[in-house]
C-alpha cells in the first residue's frame, strides 16, 4: 500500500501522539503489534492507524491481558488498517470472560483477606493464607487451601 509521507509518522511522533515512550513503540513493532515502513534512510515511519492499535495496547495492558494474547487478537486483524468498532467488539468480547473470571478471583481473595486482617491471629495451624513449614507440598504447589475452595487456580 502506498502511503503519502504526510500519512506516515516518525517514532518520535507515535510515542508523543500515544503517550509511550519511543522503546515501547519498538518494543511493539519487535512484537509484531505494529508494523513500520523503512525510509531509503532506513529510518521507521508509521501508518497513522498505529495509534488505534496502541490505544488497544494499551487498554490491553490495564486490563492484564498479555501481549501474547494480544498479538492472538491482532493476527485476525487485517494489518493495513486501523481497527474499527466492530474489531473492537469482537475483541473485548473475547476478553469478557477472562475479565469476569478474573474479578471472581478477585473478590475471593478480597473474602479471605478480610477474613485474615478480622482474625489477626496468624495460625500457621489453621490459616488458609499461610502454608508453614510447606506442610501442603505434597498436595502441589501454591496456596493449596485457597485453591480446594475456588474449584481452580488464578491464571
Amino acid at each position: 500500500m502506498a502511503y503519502a509521507p504526510t500519512d506516515l509518522l516518525t517514532v518520535g511522533e507515535v510515542a508523543r501522539r500515544a503517550g509511550i515512550a519511543t522503546s515501547a513503540v519498538r518494543f511493539y513493532e519487535d512484537q509484531g503489534l505494529i508494523s513500520s515502513i523503512r525510509t531509503s534512510g532506513n529510518q521507521r515511519r508509521y501508518p497513522r492507524y498505529v495509534l488505534r492499535r496502541i490505544g488497544v495496547i494499551s487498554a490491553a495492558r490495564r486490563f492484564g491481558i498479555p501481549l501474547s494474547e494480544l498479538a492472538e487478537v491482532f493476527a485476525a486483524l487485517p494489518d493495513n488498517r486501523m481497527p474499527g468498532k466492530g474489531d473492537w467488539r469482537k475483541i473485548s468480547q473475547r476478553w469478557h470472560e477472562r475479565l469476569a473470571r478474573r474479578r471472581r478471583e478477585l473478590e475471593r481473595l478480597e473474602e479471605e483477606l478480610v477474613g485474615c486482617i478480622g482474625c489477626g491471629c496468624l495460625s500457621l495451624n489453621t490459616c488458609r493464607i499461610l502454608n508453614p513449614e510447606d506442610r501442603l507440598a505434597s498436595d502441589g504447589p501454591g496456596p493449596r487451601r485457597l485453591e480446594a475452595d475456588w474449584g481452580s487456580s488464578v491464571e
